[in-house]
Order: C-alpha cells, then structure tokens, then sequence
C-alpha cells in the first residue's frame, strides 16, 4: 500500500506582507496557509490584485496548488517548481501598477529552470507603486551588484498606461542565476554626481513633459550641472486608455549607488482600496508643481543617507536573506 505524506503547512495570519510571504515560501517551497484575510471588511478577503498576484505565481510554475475558501478569507499555497519560460503573458489588471507584481516576479524568474520572458499588462505608472522607470532605472542596475548578468536583464517599456484604465504593456527578460549570488558590502553612499530622468505623458499635451522638465531642473542645476532627463510621450495605442502625465528621477553616485523617485499624475480616484474610478472633477496637479515636487523628493531621498532609497530597502533585505540560504516567513 503506498504510504502519502502528509504535508507540513506554514500557518499566518492577515493581509500584511502578502507578497513576500508568497515569495519566500516558493524560494523555500515550504506550503502555507493564510487565513483571516480582512475578514470585517466588506467585501472580506483577497483584493482582485492579490488574485492576480496568484495567477501570476501559477504561471511560472509547474505544481503549483492555490485553493481558495469560499469568502477568499482563508487560502492554500503550495509551491510548485520554478519554471521561467518563454512568450508568457500576464494581465495584472486596473487595481495595482504593474510594479507591485514586478517586485516578487524579477527575484523569482532569477531561480526558474529557463530564463523568463513575460508580457505584463496593466497600469505602468501610478502614485502607488513604483513606476516601471524606476525598475528600469533603478532596481535592475542595483540586481547587478549581487552577481546577476547583465545579458539578459531587461524591462521594455512598449505601451503606457494610466489609471483608471490602463492599457501598458512592458516585457521583462530575467536571465537564470547559474551560480550562487554574490555578497555585497555596501556602506559608502558616496556623492552625487549626476542625475537623469524620464518624463512621460499619455493622451494629454507632450508640452506638459518639457514643463515638468524644465521645473525640476530649475531646481538641480543649482547643486549639479549634468543634469539629463528624457522625454517619452506616447500617442495612439502606445498612450494606453486613460490620461496621465509623471516623472521619473534617480541620482548616480561616485560609488555607483542609485537613489530614485517618482510620480504621476492621472484623471482617476480610489474608489476603494481595490479599484480606481475616473473623476473629471478631480484637481490634478499641474506639470510645473510635480517637477518641482518631484526634484525636491528626490533631494530628500539624497539627505537621508543610505545606499538605496526607501522604496529599495526591500529588494536589499530581501537578496541578504537569499544570500544566507534562511527564507523567513512573519
């Protein structure tokens, strides 16, 4: 009679920390089980975007198991095998930009059996998340640090999209770690010596972009003088389906630390914490103001110290704990 083992779940409690809990029990295929998952709120349990999430980990999987309780206040996960691939396509939907799924899938395709090449769809650019710019200007440039290379490491932007309803299509190349990650020591954040940026804008006027541009310069040319920020207005498809207009900024230091910000601009609200709604009488913020806004937050970041900004500090944890082989799940 052949004898089935019996498996050994993980039990958590809560919303918090979704996504790194999904993430650490698949880098350490130990299975979970989450349950009392906003069980007062109305509706209770998992948001459209953590559904995703889901499907997103399924897809990238061989054997992977989810099985959702009936108010999805209570979930099973087991983790399946790393697989990558090639081709694949994934809408997140219009609930959460496409850097919230960005975080957990560029650690996770780095351990997949094939390198992974994905189209993403959804909202690139919002207030929320960070931006797709910033992965791109930032996050994958830091990744390198720890030994992954650079052939094979990309994220293309090909179409833009704004909230309420999206419409942004990004391709991310993850190449497969073929050895162990190396250690970092990392204390001096040295001293700034550059700064660089992108603008975007999409269904609204590309002068909003020089604008914005012109705003924050106003501002960094009084410490620096190589200071280049790029524009990339979108039109037709490549516009996505709703209005929107932001920037991206990160400042490179002497020892080759990248501190980024950034922000957007859209004609949509809350309507929830799950759902953006349009709202034509919402006041935006002019491009003038953003830019400004935008340099000044970036200054800030610079005054704080560190060698990674605050959105970062979860990546950088994130790759010590992989580096000491020890997936903690709180």
């Amino acid at each position: 009679m052949e004898r089935v083992m019996k498996k050994t779940y993980k039990r958590l409690k809560g919303s918090k920390y979704l996504r790194q809990r999904l993430l650490l029990s698949t880098l350490s295929t130990t299975p979970i089980i989450i349950s009392d998952i906003r069980p007062d709120d109305m509706p209770p349990g998992l948001r459209y975007y953590e559904v995703e999430l889901l499907k997103l980990f399924e897809l990238i999987s061989d054997g992977c198991v989810i099985e959702l309780h009936d108010t999805a206040t209570k979930f099973k996960y087991i983790p399946g095998v790393l697989m990558g691939g090639r081709n694949l396509v994934h809408d997140c939907g219009k609930y959460r930009s496409l850097g919230y799924f960005l975080e957990p899938l560029i650690v996770l395709g780095l351990f997949g059996k094939k390198p992974l090449s994905i189209k993403l769809l959804g909202i690139t650019n919002d207030s929320k998340d960070p931006s797709v710019d910033t992965f791109r200007s930032t996050t994958l440039p830091m990744l390198k640090r720890f030994g992954i290379p650079s052939e094979g490491l990309e994220l293309k932007i090909e179409c833009r999209g704004s909230p309420p309803n999206g419409g942004g299509e990004v391709v991310l190349k993850v190449p497969v770690v073929q050895s162990s990650l190396s250690a970092v020591t990392w204390t001096d954040e040295g001293m700034v010596k550059r700064i660089r940026g992108t603008t975007f804008s999409t269904r609204v006027s590309s002068q909003f972009e020089n604008t914005m541009i012109h705003a924050a310069r106003g501002i960094f040319n009084r410490l620096l003088p190589d200071v280049h920020i790029f524009t990339d207005h979108k039109a037709g498809v490549q516009a996505g389906k709703s209005p929107g207009y932001g920037i991206s900024l990160v400042a490179e230091t002497t020892t080759g630390c990248f501190i980024s910000t950034d922000t957007a601009v859209f004609q949509a609200k809350w309507k929830d914490e799950d759902e953006y709604e349009d709202d034509e009488k919402k006041e935006l913020t002019p491009p003038e103001d953003l830019g400004e806004q935008a340099a000044s937050v970036l200054l800030g970041e610079v005054e704080q110290g560190g060698v990674v900004d605050s959105t970062h500090q979860f990546v950088f944890v994130l790759y010590g704990m992989v580096l000491l082989d020890n997936y903690f799940i709180k």
